[in-house]
């Protein structure tokens, strides 16, 4: 006994876990306040006189031909409208989402208490154990679900609010230079990733501190209930992503094909009556979709890591500091993060459009560097030695600490390498976007055939790092390992939002400058921003797709473990896994087609309305005359809030029916279909999107020779190129960021409804009828 006990040491001691996570989220919130703090020093609104001067010489722009005070007032105005529309958007939203909390919270309750006929009579073991009655799991699990789904609409609606802040002050910064404006907008994005990553680890750590008190010895029930909050947070991220990105892709393919093919004007011209309802989109799509779906990757991977090793010697000795070792990789990657965003923002941010992209790629390289010895130190300090517990099939089978930390490590560094091949594929710096663009030379048709087989190809490495993370992972520490390595890739989340809220943020700082009549001058530089947003936006999408892929094998192993299914149970030549695993297979074209058509549905409402407006208001192309910008953004409502709904019931309502109807077998097979698919379109639609829509900025810069060479603004290539990126925005914006949901989703569902499942509807109603009738 003593010896077993002497393997479950660890060099931390429990004080360490109990102050070192809250302090590293709470300096996270403070960090992010302390950063919002400096972007509000840029005034905003009547009254402010900008400054004349940069590092002590005069700067001439074309703006400065104009009042000051007009063009500030302006832009001010403009972020008004865009905050109110996408404020009352997310509200409206958010009621929506009010109603299923309340239905979801009800099914929760109901059937994991029934799994004991709603028993309130604690369980006593064999050993002597106190086990939590069923009703115990149901109304936790129904609370942590809640606290997740309110966690995540803060970060969300924060995240949104926080953006809209800032785009009108980067479009003011931009008159000072390219440094000024970066440093705003990276500011921004970075007040977004440390806010969000800083409240869900407190909320995590709370409730876990919280539910302690009540479940007291019983880890295992502890951690069986907090499934519910990685749950909350995905189901709030589901309907977010698709109902913002129908939004946004809605208004920006309206407001792409009546003005720059039609019409012939620029983008994000004051004439265009989409455009408004364009960069609302961009918030309510780009950034809260965006933070609450990461958010979610974050929980779902704290919930996995911590139901597998409960039952694992970890749990089972009630080792404290071990069981908090994903929240303290989390919390040790805040401060990594703290220090890696200090060098863009002061020490060394981007001075010259050149830097721009190779700035926001150091942050993700100086992160990852810096957080392996970060995680060595907590690998060796928070685990025992050696423990047991890990592998279902050999329970005796020893995992070392240092196993753990090569577990997080190949979710790290494999992170980092799908970020450099997505930049590799999406930036115009490099070949392959810029082949897309010589394709536009003839025509719309070439473009798309290149740029769909650049998606496609796109996801070969990708999918390569993601079976040696799992190999390796699985190898070392079975599913535990692959929850680590979940968590690896995770580790650099606030970098990550940062680099990936700051796309969206320049978008729409560039079409305030262009709305607000800055001068073709500020749209370069605000070009020259988005477009290395663009790219950073591809990377985050890269981080969400991988992330998810690891996260919903992590859920799939506690989905496994949670419902009793053994290897022999699960093999493909089973003819209900088989069955499940072509149908999981299926849905993720099932979801995308969903999703693309309501977005094609919302953009010929949207176009329609465009030309209308265009034919019937008079002096409106002349710029004498104001669009209806409203009618537009009430367009994009109407179609998200109402097309949102099918491919969200379609998710949710999945595992469920299966699960009941065909058991847990074939809803095991439906996971991994699922899984297989979901992620290679995922990474083919994102990428193929964020290459055409690169491929035609490149065609507008016209930065290089062979860029001028394809005729510029206006030309037949550049309609060739907007075309391409109309047709990608819907795959990069809407269906693609929702696959990774999709896949995260069903898996924490299945888990959080495996104790159900397991006592009434294991072999399921359908097969059980056939079984006894045959």
């Amino acid at each position: 006994m003593e010896a077993h006990l002497h393997s479950v040491h660890t060099v931390f001691s429990s004080a360490v876990p109990t102050i070192l996570i809250p302090a590293s989220a709470l300096i996270s919130i403070a960090f992010g306040i302390w950063l919002w703090y400096r972007v509000s020093a840029i005034k905003v609104g009547n009254g402010h006189h900008g400054l004349r001067t940069e590092n002590g010489r005069e700067y001439l722009l074309e703006e400065e031909q104009r009042g000051e005070d007009e063009i500030v007032q302006k832009a001010a105005d403009l972020q008004d409208a865009i905050s109110e529309g996408a404020t009352s958007f997310l509200i409206t939203e958010y009621k929506y989402m009010g109603v299923f909390m309340a239905l979801m919270s009800v099914v929760i309750f109901v059937l994991l208490s029934s799994q004991d006929g709603f028993s309130r009579d604690w369980i006593v073991d064999s050993q002597g154990h106190r086990h939590a009655p069923a009703i115990y799991n149901g109304a936790f699990s129904t609370i942590a679900f809640l606290l997740g789904a309110v966690t995540s609409i803060a970060s969300g609606f924060f995240g949104m609010k926080i953006a809209v802040y800032a785009n009108a002050r980067t479009a003011l910064e931009a008159r000072k230079g390219i440094a000024p404006a970066f440093m705003c907008a990276f500011r921004s994005g970075a007040v977004m990733g440390f806010l969000l990553a800083g409240n869900g680890l407190l909320v995590v750590f709370l409730t876990i501190m919280a539910y302690k008190k009540v479940f007291g010895d019983d880890w295992h029930g502890l951690y069986e209930a907090i499934t519910g909050y990685g749950l909350g947070g995905s189901s709030i991220a589901l309907f977010g992503r698709v109902g913002g990105g129908i939004y946004t892709k809605a208004a920006d393919v309206g407001a792409d094909l009546v003005g720059k093919i039609e019409k012939d004007i620029p983008e994000d011209d004051p004439r265009n009556p989409a455009t408004i309802a364009d960069n609302v989109g961009d918030n309510v799509g780009d950034i809260a979709g965006m933070g609450a779906d990461l958010f979610g990757s974050f929980a779902e991977a704290t919930c996995a890591a911590l139901v597998i090793s409960s039952v694992s010697t970890l749990g089972t000795e009630h080792v404290y500091v071990a069981m908090c070792y994903p929240l303290l990789i989390s919390a040790v990657g805040i401060l990594v993060c703290l220090l890696t965003t200090l060098i863009a923002t002061d020490l060394k941010p981007a001075r010259g459009i050149h830097e721009i992209e190779s700035t926001l790629k150091m942050q993700l390289v100086i992160s990852t560097v810096l957080a392996t010895p970060a995680v060595l130190a907590v690998s060796l300090c928070a685990l025992p030695a050696e423990f047991t517990g890990i592998f279902t099939e050999d329970k005796g089978r020893v995992v070392k600490n240092w196993h753990l930390f090569f577990c997080v490590c190949t979710g790290l560094w494999g992170g980092l390498i799908i970020g450099l091949v997505t930049e590799y594929f999406t930036s115009n710096r490099y070949q392959p976007v810029r082949d897309v663009a010589d394709s536009c030379k003839t025509g719309a048709a070439t473009d798309i055939i290149f740029g769909l087989a650049l998606g496609y190809k796109s996801a070969i490495i990708p999918c390569i790092v993601i079976a040696i993370c799992i190999f390796v992972s699985f190898t070392l520490a079975h599913m535990f390992g692959i929850a680590c390595a979940a968590l690896g890739m995770l580790t650099t989340l606030s970098t990550g939002l940062a680099i990936d809220a700051y796309g969206p943020i320049s978008d729409n700082a560039g079409g305030i400058a262009e709305m607000a009549a800055m001068g073709e001058d500020i749209r370069e530089r605000t070009d020259a921003l988005d477009a290395a947003g663009n790219t950073t936006a591809a990377i985050g999408k890269g981080f969400a797709i991988g992330s998810a892929a690891l996260v919903s094998l992590a859920l799939f192993g506690a989905y496994v473990v949670q419902a009793d299914i053994t290897v022999a149970d699960s093999s493909i030549l089973d003819p209900e896994v088989f069955s499940g695993l072509l149908i999981g297979a299926m849905l993720p074209y099932w979801f995308s087609a969903m999703t693309m058509k309501s977005v094609g549905k919302a953009a010929l409402a949207m176009v329609e309305e465009v030309r209308r407006q265009f034919a019937t208001i008079s002096g409106l192309m002349e710029g004498t005359a104001r669009p209806d910008y409203r009618r537009c953004v009430e367009i994009s409502t109407a179609a998200s809030l109402s097309e949102m709904i099918p491919p969200g019931c379609l998710v949710m309502l999945t595992p469920v029916v299966v699960g009941v109807l065909f058991g847990t077998r074939t809803l095991a097979g439906v996971l991994a279909g699922a899984l297989v698919s979901g992620v290679q379109m995922a990474v083919s639609m994102s990428n193929t999107g964020g290459a055409w829509d690169n491929a035609k900025k490149y065609v507008e810069a016209g930065a290089t020779e062979h860029a001028r060479e394809l005729g510029g603004k206006g030309s037949d290539a550049h309609k060739a190129a907007v075309i391409g990126d109309t047709v990608g925005d819907p795959l990069k914006d809407t269906s693609g960021p929702s696959l990774n949901i999709l896949i995260k989703l069903m898996a924490v569902e299945s888990l959080v409804f495996a104790p159900f499942f397991k006592a009434h509807t294991r072999d399921g109603l359908i097969f059980q009828y056939f079984s006894t009738t045959v």
